[in-house]
């Protein structure tokens, strides 16, 4: 039996301050973002929660299910439009959009620290990919470790928004390319043109559109996506790392997955982990699980 088999990590983004998981269950969650409480749809909190729901406070609630495309969010006490969060030395905007996100993944934090260890510690200035890159926070926490970014998203208004986040932490002079583009047919260009990167992020969803109206479904997807990438990394490359929400896929096949494209590129010798994110308890000696992921070195 391989003993590598036997150490699958649970990754707990512990290291916020503008952030906590207060409590869940019943299918909802209680978080504070900033200085507002909310309290949202999540499938994964089957528990009783610590308190019952209807007795959580909160400044704002939303009505539709996890998994749903939209929903409505129901305010008990005024939210501004946006207001400002910090990650260590990183100032971005949370907001309420119509997808019952706030502007971030806190459970994120985890990879952004990784990948910022890797940057500082590289001798040159590496080229980061960051595909599927939503509102930037990885891309401005890579860019402020010292790396030059390429920040690859098919929505413009998550752009928009990335770019106010590159504003607000006064980081407009930062080597980050921000391009509205589908993340498929953008890799599968820089194949063709012979552009390599030092470090990759990948963040798909589990299935959408693309600028011109590209269909996108991860299952169908994920070997041809991890395989693309490792075609486009450099010879000695930093890290490959992608998280998979919302589909019914193990973290163990995931690092198969992962494993095959990057042997079937050249790098058979590459260190993959992989297991489970998950958020912790501000109050409750437990776990909220999030994502699956995978992360390779080199």
């Amino acid at each position: 039996m391989n003993k590598n088999l036997n150490h699958f990590p649970l990754l707990l983004a512990d290291d916020w301050h503008d952030y906590e998981l207060i409590d869940a269950g019943d299918g909802f969650k209680l978080e504070r973002f900033g200085k507002y409480r909310f309290i949202r749809p999540d499938s994964q909190a089957y528990w009783k929660p610590k308190n019952p729901v209807n007795e959580w406070q909160a400044d704002a609630s939303f009505s539709g299910r996890d998994g749903e495309e939209m929903g409505r969010w129901n305010f008990k006490n005024r939210v501004p439009e946006k207001w400002e969060m910090k990650w260590r030395d990183v100032e971005f905007y949370a907001r309420c959009t119509p997808f019952r996100h706030l502007g971030l993944f806190p459970e994120q934090s985890t990879h952004w620290a990784f990948c910022a260890d890797r940057i500082k510690a590289a001798k040159t200035a590496p080229k980061v990919l960051n595909l599927f890159g939503y509102t930037g926070l990885a891309s401005l926490v890579c860019a402020k470790a010292g790396a030059q970014v390429t920040h690859i998203d098919a929505s413009k208004k998550a752009i928009g928004f990335a770019r106010e986040n590159q504003a607000l932490g006064d980081l407009q002079d930062a080597p980050i390319r921000w391009i509205v583009e589908d993340a498929i047919k953008f890799v599968e260009r820089e194949i063709r043109r012979g552009n390599k990167y030092d470090g990759i992020i990948l963040d798909p969803p589990k299935h959408g559109r693309g600028p011109n109206g590209e269909i996108f479904k991860l299952e169908e997807s994920l070997y041809e996506l991890l395989s693309n990438c490792a075609q486009i990394l450099s010879e000695k490359p930093l890290f490959l790392v992608a998280t998979v929400y919302a589909v019914r896929l193990s973290f163990i096949a995931l690092k198969n997955t992962m494993e095959d494209s990057l042997s079937a590129n050249g790098f058979a010798g590459a260190n993959i982990e992989s297991g489970e994110m998950g958020l912790p308890f501000s109050q409750i000696d437990r776990a909220l699980p999030t994502a699956i992921f995978a992360r390779a070195t080199f």
